[in-house]
């Protein structure tokens, strides 16, 4: 049978043409100004893009009808999106509010949980006239519930129930607009293991139905609309709407206002701190923050804010696999090669990138400090107690970082 002869050809064709002239869009933000023009962070800019077009459809719709909801892993090892912090898994499902979900799951050791209940996305952030963020992002939480507030038996099973009428236990109301589940997950020591769920629409007593060609030109627009979004808003987006949390051009310092803490981040359940750093070969640069209580999490992150390797590199440091300095200081140390420094932040060879400090049960706000040092002077920067590690340690580090995020994805 040729091109004409069904009678939806035209419609899928022209739908088709749309989404790769989309991707080739797409693609040419790969070269812009935010964008660092070294060969490594060029490649990665295009793999920002690929990764996520893997997912387009996934997100578009193979989850999209929310009388069928599956649960989607939107970041992994292999997946980078919206600003994701290593330590973190994020997981997403689209619903709609007029229904009643189950989930139904058992509880790991992860020492953070939290579930939102998304609501209605504006064209513009509420209060200000910025664009919202691109799809599947820019939804308003509307409530929430912690990995502590879940009842659960002596095994950790549990079930959860979302929108219907008000039940005691564990159960998350919904509006008429709410349209998705946010699902994060943190995780401190290496040995913590992840919370399995899955959902399910309450009286879902028939199969889905497949894809008609209306519902393929549907999702063949969204996935368009999503890969030319994530590489026109990352990483501008967050800088304009960070709220004082990011400042692009305080190269290698945090901003004096460190927090983003409005009513959304209450339901997101953290504060935050972001900066923008740049580093010659033969520059390091060391990062202060004076010790304090609770769950905090720091994230290294390429041009367009995604991850970065977090399965194979020292990216990330968490209270339990840090090693603090007996004045009461955490000293990390970005620097592109391992300067044996047990808190050292592989740069993975970018010139340039993001580092993100997450802080999930308090309410204080961290007190950071930052020096630019000449590679070959790092010690003579630090204490003399800082803690070290030989290249067999190190390789030990990293065979437990491997495995231990393996395990989180089941990988």
């Amino acid at each position: 049978m040729a091109y004409g002869d069904g009678s939806d050809d035209a419609r899928l064709r022209a739908a088709w043409k749309s989404f790769c002239n989309s991707l080739k869009d797409a693609g040419l933000a790969a070269f812009k100004d935010a964008s660092p023009a070294s060969p490594l962070q060029r490649a990665d800019a295009f793999r920002f893009l690929t990764q996520n077009l893997g997912q387009a459809f996934d997100l578009a719709l193979e989850t999209k009808d929310p009388a069928f909801p599956q649960i989607h892993p939107f970041v992994t090892p292999t997946r980078k999106l919206g600003g994701d912090v290593a330590d973190f898994t994020y997981r997403q499902a689209w619903i709609d509010g007029n229904h009643t979900y189950r989930i139904t799951g058992r509880k790991g050791t992860a020492r953070w949980l939290n579930i939102t209940v998304q609501g209605p996305r504006p064209l513009t952030i509420p209060g200000t006239d910025w664009p919202s963020l691109h799809e599947p992002f820019g939804d308003i939480p509307e409530c929430n519930i912690l990995g502590t507030q879940i009842e659960a038996d002596s095994d950790g099973v549990f079930e959860l129930f979302i929108g219907g009428p008000e039940r005691k236990g564990n159960w998350l109301p919904t509006t008429s607009e709410s349209r998705k589940l946010f699902i994060r997950e943190a995780f401190d020591a290496w040995e913590e293991t992840p919370t399995t769920m899955t959902i399910e629409r309450v009286g879902m007593d028939s199969p889905r139905p497949l894809p008609t060609p209306a519902t393929m030109t549907q999702a063949m627009d969204w996935a368009g609309d999503f890969v030319t979004g994530l590489m026109r808003d990352w990483p501008e987006h967050s800088w304009r709407t960070s709220r004082g949390v990011c400042d692009p051009h305080a190269l290698n310092t945090f901003p004096a206002d460190k927090t983003a803490n409005d009513a959304s981040d209450l339901h997101r359940g953290r504060m935050a701190a972001h900066m923008v750093w740049q580093l010659a070969p033969e520059e390091a640069l060391i990062v202060e923050m004076d010790a304090h209580p609770g769950f905090w999490i720091f994230g290294m992150g390429g041009a367009f804010v995604g991850s970065m390797d977090f399965l194979h590199r020292p990216v990330s440091y968490t209270p339990a696999r840090t090693r603090i300095d007996r004045d009461g200081v955490v000293r990390l140390v970005l620097a592109h090669d391992d300067p044996g420094v047990h808190n050292w932040l592989d740069t993975q060879g970018f010139r340039a990138g993001n580092l993100t400090y997450r802080n999930l049960l308090t309410q204080d706000a961290a007190n950071f400090r930052t020096q630019v040092v000449p590679r070959d002077r790092i010690l003579a920067h630090l204490p003399a107690d800082t803690a070290m590690v030989s290249t067999a340690e190190r390789e030990d580090m990293r065979l437990e970082r491997y495995r231990a995020v393996k395990r989180r994805y089941g990988i």
